[in-house]
């Protein structure tokens, strides 16, 4: 029979097999393992899982239940070959993570953004970048990572769409583009050519002042800059609208131009849940909550139906 570590490391090889990255967990799982050899325990044990999950005592409940979640799933799968094993019930240090409450940017404030990049104090071509970046993001609900990580050959302007590569699960997909966002890519795809005709420049669409692709970090910090600039932000909040919140926007204001066009979003929102690179639909359907017209077209939607019966 395989040891704990010799399954772990199994397990872990099957989901990422799947598509998952598990960054988290693969450190976790191996820790988990490691204090189990500690303990001498040759199966697992819900006393032991749990445990090993409250540390660091100090830490919140949702970072214990975390660490729990890992360990229910590793021993459903060791469970298999190891009838011993004990997977923790699920009932066991519960915790639901509470959903961020989304911003819901207007027009204008959409515009603001986009007025206030160009005007960035940075060099070379930066604030061409962040215009054309805080843009896409906004045009197309497309995640933040996955605008960072375009190279030059996902972006088709003939056929008028990108290539998202390995996104969640490792999934590919297709996103449409309009005329009018590849007309401006394509101007900044012409600056970029110019600026760094003569230097050498990775292959990302955005790029920073030096060549490399955007550090995440330096994309929020720079969104938080032009948001306190046009006051979205305090001086010193530390809070407030989030980059994420333009993808919200995108999918909630999807939703309310099918529900007043009259159509069926039911029907229409497996696209919509493939457009965005969902998983599972529940995913999707958490935007109808998002926007206050949102509810008020479902309600006048209902109103309607009950009126219309015998």
């Amino acid at each position: 029979m395989n040891t704990l570590r010799q399954a772990a490391h199994e397990y872990l090889a099957m989901r990422r097999s799947l598509g998952f990255k598990l960054r988290r967990v693969a450190p976790r799982l191996i820790d988990f393992v490691t204090f189990m050899e500690q303990q001498q325990a040759p199966y697992i044990t819900v006393p032991l899982a749990l445990a090993w999950a409250k540390q660091p005592a100090d830490a919140q409940l949702a970072t214990w239940a975390q660490h729990l979640s890992f360990v229910r799933s590793f021993a459903r799968y060791r469970r298999a070959t190891d009838p011993r094993t004990e997977v923790p019930p699920g009932e066991l240090l519960p915790f639901r993570p509470k959903r961020a409450r989304p911003y819901l940017y207007s027009d204008r404030e959409i515009c603001e953004l986009l007025r206030a990049a160009p005007k960035l104090q940075r060099e070379g071509l930066q604030p061409d970048t962040y215009y054309c970046l805080l843009g896409l993001l906004s045009v197309s609900g497309m995640r933040v990572g996955e605008v960072r990580n375009l190279q030059l050959q996902d972006v088709d302007l003939k056929e008028r769409v990108l290539t998202i590569r390995g996104a969640k699960f490792g999934k590919d997909r297709l996103v449409p583009l309009h005329p009018s966002s590849c007309r401006v890519l394509a101007r900044y795809l012409e600056r970029r050519q110019r600026l760094w005709a003569t230097r050498p420049v990775s292959n990302f669409l955005f790029v920073s002042s030096r060549g490399n692709r955007l550090d995440d970090g330096d994309i929020r910090r720079t969104f938080y800059a032009i948001s306190r600039q046009i006051g979205l932000r305090g001086p010193t909040d530390r809070g407030g609208p989030r980059l994420h919140d333009l993808r919200h926007r995108f999918a909630s204001l999807t939703l309310l131009r099918w529900y007043r066009a009259g159509e069926d979003p039911e029907r229409r929102l497996p696209a919509l849940a493939t457009y965005l690179g969902h998983v599972h639909w529940s995913d999707t359907y958490w935007y109808l909550s998002a926007l206050p017209g949102l509810m008020r077209e479902a309600v006048s939607r209902l109103e309607r139906h009950w009126e219309q019966r015998p």
